[in-house]
């Protein structure tokens, strides 16, 4: 499975989120989306909150939390831990579970990430600009991100030229990765 993670906003909330090529789907956090819902920023909170509602939901009988997958996101202290996730049908059924002001919002932003996805796919180029102003509504200088996209460039040149001298992908291609992302940004992208 080819994963590629993200962090999207949603108002004031981070939102981990991973788009899984092979099925075309994105999965979100669901502790995240908790914490939207609940309007609660304290992470450890948010989890407390989502670990009594599955267990109400699976004495309920409800599949909501089976249909619930765990997947690596990066937590704010750079490490990578299972977390669970699920994809938008199962988001927008359990968000039908907690009374929020906040359901309308959030499943309308659902949508729109749908739609985002849909033109990205159609049209890279608005996936380039849809970074280019996060990371400026994040305060990061012009500099940096063009080092940023250029390192992409560069990467994507070399992970080419990798594949037709016959690196495989993999192992390979991770350690070759990890040497350019440490080399720009002084971190590891391997968890050890």
């Amino acid at each position: 499975m080819k994963n590629k993670s993200s962090l999207t906003i949603f108002e004031n909330f981070k939102v981990r989120r991973i788009y899984d090529e092979k099925k075309e789907t994105w999965y979100f956090s669901v502790v995240d989306i908790v914490a939207i819902l609940t309007e609660q920023f304290d992470y450890q909170t948010a989890r407390k909150y989502w670990n009594k509602l599955s267990e109400r939901l699976k004495q309920e009988g409800s599949e909501l939390v089976t249909n619930c997958h765990q997947l690596k996101l990066q937590s704010t202290d750079g490490k990578f831990y299972k977390t669970d996730v699920a994809d938008v049908e199962t988001l927008l059924r359990l968000i039908q579970s907690v009374p929020s002001k906040k359901a309308e919002p959030i499943k309308l932003w659902l949508a729109k990430v749908g739609y985002e996805r849909m033109q990205e796919m159609t049209d890279p180029e608005k996936s380039l600009n849809r970074s280019r102003e996060y990371w400026q509504k994040q305060g990061r200088s012009q500099k940096w991100i063009q080092q940023r996209m250029m390192g992409q460039e560069t990467r994507n040149k070399l992970t080419d030229y990798w594949s037709d001298h016959g690196v495989k992908k993999g192992d390979g291609f991770a350690i070759l990765t990890n040497i350019i992302h440490q080399e720009w940004s002084e971190l590891s992208v391997v968890s050890r």
